[in-house]
This record gives structure tokens, C-alpha cells and sequence, in this order.
């Protein structure tokens, strides 16, 4: 691994861990034991390395929908893949984190809005159109719609008026989310596939 990738990892580690605003780059320099000459040679400040951490989020969360969509045998075994994925992800961010983004550094967490509002939309919308293709969601749903639904749904489900961590742990939120998705597109045949689902993993 190279030493800008190196900085990006750990920097979102502690970022993740310990909200971003206490998160200072001394503190970065200090963790990797680097100087703080080295880290403003790959970054102009603060603001630049989390801009590029973003970055790399996104682009790992398209690759990670990419494969779902290669490696599932059908629509749900897609979204599942895509649903588990985002729940390890969202186990490892601090609930400062996200207060932090979205005060601090709205530029920033605008960027996250306008990749759900696309490339979060483009894939439920395609995983919406090969379940109904497959028969295991339900013909009458309109794609784009529900589509715009989910997104919505996931920014007010990561908000945290609407739901904060104090009172609602993240990981069980999502996955009562997804859950309740499923359930409300799913035709006969795509409900026996999500009860087999969880029953393997329960065995």
C-alpha cells in the first residue's frame, strides 16, 4: 500500500471512530508517526483529506454494487449482498461522525446526498426492474418511484433527528429497513427466497 492510500485508510479509521471535528491532522501525524510536512504533501488540509476519503468511498461502494450484481443469483440475493455490505459499513461509523460531516462539512456531505440521489438510485432501480423480470417482485410497482422512495428513506434513516443513535443502535435500524423494502415489493415467490434466506442464516 502506498503512503497516500495508507493516510486515507487510517485517517477514516479514526475519523469513523472518533467523530472528525476532535479529529485533528497532528493527531493523523501522530498515529502514523509521520510528519505533518508528509501529510500536506498529498493533502492541502483537513477539509482535502476527507474530500478524498469520500471519494474513495464511493468508488468502493460502486464496485461493491457492481459485484453484487455479477456474483447474486437473482434480485434479492442482490439486494441482500448490497444490504449487508451497508450494514458492516454503517457498524463502523461513529454517530459523532455523521454530526460532525453534516455540520462541519456540508460540502462534503453534500456529495454523499448527490451519490445516493444517482448511483444509489441507478442500482435500486435496476435490482427494482430484474426482480420484476425474475417474477419475485411484484409487476405493478413502478421502479422510478420506488426507487426515489428508498433513497429518501435512507437519508431520514441516517439523520439523526429523525432516528439518534442514543435511541435507535444503526445497525438494527438498517436492517429493519431493508427488511421492511423487501417485504413491500416482494411477490409470493420472492418471499419464500427471503424466508430461505434468513433461515440459512439462522442455521
Amino acid at each position: 500500500m502506498d503512503s497516500k492510500a495508507h493516510i486515507l485508510q487510517k485517517s477514516h479509521a479514526l475519523f469513523m471512530r472518533y467523530g472528525i471535528k476532535s479529529v485533528t491532522m497532528d493527531d493523523i501525524a501522530r498515529e502514523l508517526a509521520v510528519s505533518k510536512k508528509t501529510l500536506y504533501q498529498f493533502f492541502e488540509n483537513k477539509a482535502d483529506l476527507l474530500q478524498q476519503i469520500a471519494h474513495e468511498n464511493m468508488e468502493k461502494d460502486k464496485a461493491m454494487m457492481a459485484k453484487a450484481l455479477t456474483e447474486s443469483k437473482n434480485a434479492i440475493d442482490e439486494f441482500l449482498h448490497m444490504a449487508r455490505y451497508i450494514t458492516n459499513e454503517i457498524s463502523q461509523i461513529s454517530p459523532t461522525a455523521l454530526y460532525d460531516m453534516q455540520k462541519y462539512y456540508p460540502e462534503i456531505w453534500q456529495s454523499f446526498q448527490d451519490f445516493s440521489e444517482s448511483q444509489i438510485f441507478d442500482n435500486i432501480k435496476l435490482n427494482l426492474e430484474r426482480g420484476i423480470r425474475e417474477g419475485i417482485y411484484r409487476p405493478e410497482i413502478d421502479s422510478d418511484i420506488i426507487a426515489k422512495l428508498y433513497v429518501s428513506k435512507t437519508n431520514c434513516v441516517i439523520d439523526e433527528e429523525s432516528f439518534p443513535s442514543k435511541k435507535y443502535d444503526k445497525v438494527k435500524l438498517f436492517k429493519q429497513f431493508f427488511t421492511y423494502h423487501v417485504y413491500g415489493i416482494a411477490t409470493p415467490k420472492g418471499l419464500k427466497l427471503l424466508e430461505k434466506h434468513f433461515s440459512e442464516m439462522k442455521s
